[in-house]
Formats: C-alpha cells, structure tokens, sequence
C-alpha cells in the first residue's frame, strides 16, 4: 500500500507493487488518484499522505476540529447551552462547516479522478459531514445530523499507523455476511413466537391490564423476550404472570443463539483471513510463518 493511503484499507499485494485505493477499491495506476506535479499535488501530499509532517498536521488538526464540532453540537441540544451561549455556538458550528467545505472541495480539487473519490465511502462521508449544515437554513433542526462527522474520526487510524487494525473489519463483515441467513431465519423465527405470546397475552389479559389490542401485546412481547422489560405494561392476572415468567426465562435462551451463531463464524472468518504485517503492511503468509515474507519482520 502506498503511503498515506487517505481510506486505510488492507493491501492485497506487497507494498512495493500496491497503489493506494482512495475510492474503496483498488487502483492499478497511481495516475488513477495521484495528480501530477504542481498545486494539486502538493495539496495531494498533504491531504491524503500522514507520513509526512505537514500531512500529519493536516490530519491532526482535521480531527481536532470534527471532535470539536460534535462537541459544540451537542452543548447546543442542551437548553441551558443554548440559552447562554447559543449565538456563540452557532457561529463556531457555521465557522468549522465552512472549514469542513473548503477542505471538501479540495479534496476533489487535488484528485485526477474526483467522481471516484466522492462516490466512495468516505467521499461520501465528506459530503453528508457538510450538507446538514446547510440543509437545516431550509429546514431547521437538521443540522444535529452533522454528527456524522464523527465518522471521519475513522482516519485517526491512518495518522497513528493503525492501518492494520483496519483489516480486523474484513474479519467481522466476513462473519457477519456468513451468518446473515442464520440470522435471518432467527429472527424470523422470533418475530413469530413473538406474535403468537402477543396473541396469547391479548386473551388471557385484555384491555383492563393494558392489553388493548394483539399489536399492543407484540411489543410487550417482544420487550419481554428482549429482557427489556419497560413496565408500561405488565401482566395482573396469575395465568398471565406465569406466561410472563416463561417469557422471561425464554428471553435469556434467545440472546445465546445469535451470539453463538456470529462468533462461530467470527472463528472461521478468523482463520481465513489472511496475515497482515504490522511493519510493511504485506500479506499471503503461510499460517505457520513467523516472519514476514516481504520485509522479514516478526509476525
């Protein structure tokens, strides 16, 4: 993987033959993403490259101020906040969105294929990190949904060298996409017993205990079998405690079966995936390998 890859993904080849993938999928020509010599690529250099000391300042300060605008967002839902300092609030979230945009804008300035890197995850991203700002002059109160800045976050991985963390996410999509159908038969199946204990608890309670009607009974169901358990609605009769208790007791058996399913495939997955060097980045170590194959480092 080149240096200073802005989305931190692993590399599936050595890094002296990997190109950085900045749009969520592997480019074979550096031309693809790296503009030629001049302003772009200056910017280039110091936008999307942490091994530098000016892109590293670059990132730190970009991750300062993404912490610092959540922050400012969030004293700004409080009601004393708002009522104090609401106008300084508002001007500091105004002042860090117009940061948030220029630095947007030249992101796709400084890249030789921009539609690529907007239409990738963190392109996408960049974008929604700026457009509740604007969205909520039309609509108010919209401008909460900047929060999604926080995602950006993410790059802290590539400024502290903790790319290879990154690869850890291939290892729990991997286990999840494995278990999805087992997954979805389990809560099928739950949605179902779900139904039939709403079903049963509307007969044997009815409206004078709460239980006004079968979907009411659902959602004391499914809060039951969840070990919820909200106590806006509750069983008073004795047939319906029992029920109840079994529900309860029914609710603790379910929580293990998903659990069990994912980390089962979390064992497979795990045992799949390939072998990252911490040092170099590279893969396609046998499972047995101690050292790294391409720069010799310890595994």
């Amino acid at each position: 993987m080149a240096p200073g890859s802005d989305l931190g993904f692993r590399a599936r080849t050595p890094p002296a033959l990997d190109s950085t993938h900045v749009t969520g999928g592997p480019l074979t020509n550096p031309a693809d993403w790296k503009p030629g010599p001049g302003l772009r690529h200056d910017l280039f250099v110091i936008i999307f490259e942490s091994d530098t000391p000016k892109g590293k300042a670059f990132d730190l300060g970009l991750i300062i101020a993404i912490l610092l605008s959540g922050f400012v967002v969030a004293l700004e839902s409080v009601a004393s906040f708002r009522h104090d300092y609401g106008d300084f609030l508002r001007i500091t979230e105004w002042v860090l969105t117009v940061v948030f945009t220029i630095e947007y804008v030249l992101r796709l300035y400084c890249l030789a294929r921009p539609i690529r890197y907007a239409t990738s995850f963190f392109g996408v991203i960049d974008l929604l990190a700026v457009l509740p700002a604007y969205l909520s002059v039309f609509f108010p109160g919209t401008h909460y949904l900047v929060m999604v800045r926080l995602l950006r976050v993410l790059r802290v991985f590539r400024v502290l060298k903790l790319i290879n963390y990154l690869g850890e996410a291939d290892v729990i999509m991997a286990a999840l996409a494995a278990s999805r159908i087992k997954i979805t038969v389990f809560l099928a199946s739950v949605l179902t017993l779900a139904v039939l204990l709403g079903a049963i608890m509307y007969l044997i309670e009815g409206a004078e205990s709460g239980f006004t009607s079968i979907p009411m009974s659902v959602y004391w169901a499914i809060v039951t079998l969840t070990t919820v358990g909200y106590g806006d609605i509750s069983p008073a009769t004795p047939l319906g405690q029992a029920v109840a208790s079994v529900v309860m007791l029914l609710g603790y058996a379910i929580i293990a079966v998903p659990t069990g399913i994912v980390t089962a495939e979390f064992a497979r997955a795990g045992a799949r995936g390939p072998r990252v060097c911490a040092s170099c980045k590279g893969e396609g170590h046998d499972r047995d390998a101690k050292h790294c194959k391409h720069c010799g480092a310890g595994l």
